[in-house]
């Protein structure tokens, strides 16, 4: 199995094919690498290195107590990066996994990385505060810390088979196997890694980090996306970074990499290949 040993101690899985540019993605909470199966497959297919690493707690990582913030998550891309020597690398991060690699890219990224994708991403901040009044009220998180500490497993189906990927809409038809594919990611995670996930991905303030980024940067979010607010995140975020395309796709939800991957994939090629 291709792991490291991070400093602390713990094992990340890595998946690593292919040859050519690297591009590393970032995954979701509370998934694991294979989520980015749609997208692996196809840049290989073109040509790349495609890389995805299970997140510490995550998939097929260590179940360890700590470390569960994004400081730790970037840390631990930066010890894989590293470790396979990667250069001129893009990264993708969906969801929390665009906080991840944001962060990674922001602060240990300097001579590494050529490009950066945020989709669906968290960033700059989900959490309403003073100073980010349009941001959600902490009361929804801490109602997702106590359904996932009642009944991970039943709170893992609602999610994936409702507003994770618009399932929940008047007009939308629920893929079975895509909610079993969730599912499945989920549960193979630690309960106390998806727990402390929570606060890291909707408490994290990243404006500090988007400011530092110097690379070309793709935001793509769905306007229906009910899981990272549109109006809270992607516009924000584009501002703030130095060298943004803003792209937004009407109708298209939180977990649109899956459910509208000809489309994401396409427009993910343009940008690597300008």
């Amino acid at each position: 199995m291709n792991s490291i040993i991070t400093k602390d101690g713990t094992e990340i899985f890595y998946k690593d094919w292919g040859s050519g540019q690297p591009i590393v993605f970032h995954h979701g909470w509370p998934l694991s690498g294979d989520d980015w199966d749609a997208q692996m497959l196809f840049f290989l297919h073109h040509g790349y290195r495609v890389i995805a690493h299970d997140r510490r707690g995550h998939g097929r990582s260590s179940q360890v107590s700590g470390g569960h913030d994004m400081d730790h998550y970037a840390a631990d891309v930066a010890a894989l990066a590293a470790h396979l020597d990667l250069r001129d690398a893009i990264h993708v991060g969906h969801s929390t996994g665009g906080g991840e690699a944001t962060r990674y890219v922001a602060r240990h990224g300097v001579g590494r990385v050529a490009k950066l994708v945020l989709m669906s991403a968290v960033p700059p901040l989900m959490v309403k505060t003073p100073g980010n009044p349009g941001g959600l009220p902490i009361e929804v998180f801490d109602g997702l810390r106590d359904a996932l500490a009642a009944n991970r497993a039943k709170f893992y189906r609602d999610l994936s088979s409702g507003p994770f990927y618009g399932f929940n809409r008047p007009d939308a038809k629920a893929v079975p196997s895509v909610v079993d594919n969730w599912w499945r990611q989920g549960m193979m995670g630690a309960a106390n890694a998806h727990y402390d996930g929570i606060k890291a991905f909707s408490e994290t303030d990243f404006t500090d980090d988007l400011k530092a980024i110097d690379v070309p940067t793709l935001v793509m979010h769905g306007d229906d996306d009910q899981i990272v607010p549109i109006a809270d995140s992607a516009p924000l975020s584009a501002k703030l970074l130095k060298h943004a395309t803003l792209k937004i796709y009407k109708g298209y939800p939180h977990g649109m990499l899956t459910v509208n991957a000809d489309v994401i994939n396409r427009d993910m090629l343009a940008f690597f290949r300008s």
